[in-house]
């Protein structure tokens, strides 16, 4: 089984690092059993990166591996101590690739285009690590008993396409020679045989002329349909959609019937208005055509070529094309196409704007309208139940977050949905206690994420037990009395001594009631 060297479209599953889960624990030290909340943070999970590099000119690494996943934060532990991030996960790619989403769901449009080494894309990013009990405290909530969970890393399965990043493009019917004029145009040594196809992959050559320095692309072979998928031309012609300027390169020798250099031009040029005008509106080589393009008439060395040559220059210099004789065997006539070429390279360079290295994060689109905290939809359920669906990011990474095996935990979260006002407009849209409300979940998992609640404004989460929702009162019981409290009880034991002194003088026994039960005058502690 061969083995490829050249891959520039490969299919790639992403997930970036998950979020550690935050602690819920409390300090405990001797005579001291209750110290306060201690309990530390999840750490971020890792980020997925694509990073354009220099020294990568193929997809070939993740066409062998397309699975990646960036590191998982750590959990949170007691004394205060935050878990540690997860590592971020740098992919390296080539310099004009263009990631797409892809997969089930993927709709194949343009996530971004990468060009410039430097540039980076956060294609996944990792969750956030939860809260712990300590940073859930609060003057009200002063011993929470939960905390919240990490968050899933994203999860996304893109089409990485490499578009080649070259300032001249060399295109022409197979066998041209374009194979034989970028070997001898730089030091570029790509496979030359006898055949048609002979190159299955672009070819990149470093040229300079003069003091401009430049990169040529040599594109396989296309041919007439090459834009519907004939030949290799479907595969190839998105290379040439970044280049400065096209050479046409025309076999002067060829021997084929129904050829000539001016029918070879017409077809190559339809073939690249077809490709153009099938883009999108915007896209990178809509305006192929507008650029500057060269002729290269090929294997002049050969006697019959050159007379051929001769024969169609006036009428290719009449449309308006730069027309250069040239052999690649004999290298006669490459320094003046070298010259031409560097100077159109040149001129684009200098009309080019500065780029800057940038970093774009991709960031899930809210599932709520504009401004919207959260959508309310109605429907009925699989049982004709009804059902409220309420959608929003916020909602479902509050949902992500609860550990539903905790009450306290449950209840924060109704605090949470409460203050930001689902229940009231549950309520004014009507929903009665029973109701199914749907809540969170993400489109790509089809909402089976989605978790279902009772709705019922009125009923008291488990903390309630506690106080409010996340309140220990033992944190707060106090039973020594204060010093109004103690000047009270000593005032009233005195009364009590007067009372029985003056009883025993009188030879009286007294007589203490049920409400004097308490009190103890005669210090026994009884």
């Amino acid at each position: 089984m061969a083995v490829p060297t050249f891959v520039d479209r490969v299919t790639l599953h992403v997930v970036g690092g998950n979020g550690g889960h935050g602690i819920a624990s409390v300090h405990r030290e001797k005579f001291k059993p209750l110290g306060g909340p201690d309990g530390g943070n999840g750490g971020h999970g890792g980020d997925v990166i694509l990073r354009v590099s220099a020294d990568v000119t193929t997809l070939v690494d993740y066409h062998h591996e397309p699975k990646r996943k960036a590191g998982n934060g750590a959990p949170g532990e007691g004394g205060n101590r935050s878990g540690g991030h997860g590592g971020d996960l740098v992919l390296k790619v080539p310099d004009g690739t263009v990631v797409r989403s892809g997969g089930e769901h993927g709709t194949g449009e343009v996530l971004a285009d990468l060009v410039g080494p430097g540039t980076e894309l956060v294609i996944a990013a990792g969750g956030r690590g939860g809260l712990g009990n300590a940073a859930l405290a609060s003057a009200k909530r002063k011993a929470p008993g939960f905390a919240l969970k990490g968050e899933p890393g994203q999860e996304r399965t893109i089409i990485l396409e490499l578009k080649v990043v070259a300032d001249i493009g060399l295109v022409g019917f197979p066998s041209a020679g374009k194979s034989s004029l970028i070997a001898a145009l730089s030091r570029a040594r790509p496979k030359i045989a006898d055949y048609p196809f002979t190159t299955l992959v672009p070819n990149l050559g470093v040229v300079t002329a003069g003091s401009t320095t430049f990169t040529v692309a040599d594109v396989p072979g296309l041919i007439e349909g090459a834009s519907e998928g004939r030949g290799l031309g479907h595969d190839f012609l998105r290379h040439v959609e970044r280049c400065a300027a096209l050479v046409h390169v025309i076999d002067c020798a060829t021997v084929e019937p129904g050829r000539d250099p001016l029918s070879d031009l017409d077809v190559i040029e339809a073939e690249l208005r077809a490709y153009a005008d099938g883009l999108a509106e915007g896209a990178t080589g809509k305006d192929l055509l507008e650029r500057p393009r060269l002729v290269a008439l090929n294997k002049t060395d050969v006697p019959d070529a050159a007379q051929i040559a001769e024969f169609v220059r006036a009428d290719l210099e009449e449309r308006g094309y730069d027309v250069f004789d040239v052999s690649a065997a004999s290298h006669a006539g490459l320094r003046e196409l070298s010259f031409a070429m560097a100077e159109i390279v040149a001129r684009r360079r200098a009309d080019a704007p500065s780029r800057e290295i940038t970093r774009i994060v991709l960031r899930p689109q809210a599932e709520a309208g504009v401004g919207q905290e959260f959508t309310v939809d109605q429907r009925r359920g699989p049982e004709g139940q009804q059902q409220w669906i309420v959608r929003g990011a916020k909602l479902t990474r509050w949902v992500g977050q609860t550990d539903f095996s905790n009450d306290e935990a449950v209840g924060y979260l109704a605090d949470r949905l409460a203050r930001l006002g689902v229940e009231a407009s549950l309520a004014k849209l009507g929903a009665e206690p029973g109701d199914d409300v749907v809540i969170g979940g993400t489109a790509d998992l089809g909402w089976e994420d989605a978790v279902v609640f009772d709705f019922d404004p009125t009923i008291e989460a488990g903390a309630e037990m506690l106080g409010r929702r996340g309140e220990d009162q033992r944190l707060d019981r106090d039973d020594r009395r204060t010093n109004v409290e103690r000047r009270e009880a000593l005032a009233a034991k005195r009364a009590q001594e007067a009372e029985l002194r003056d009883l025993r003088e009188r030879g009286e026994e007294p007589d203490w009631t049920s409400e004097d039960e308490d009190v103890d005058p005669e210090g026994t502690g009884a």
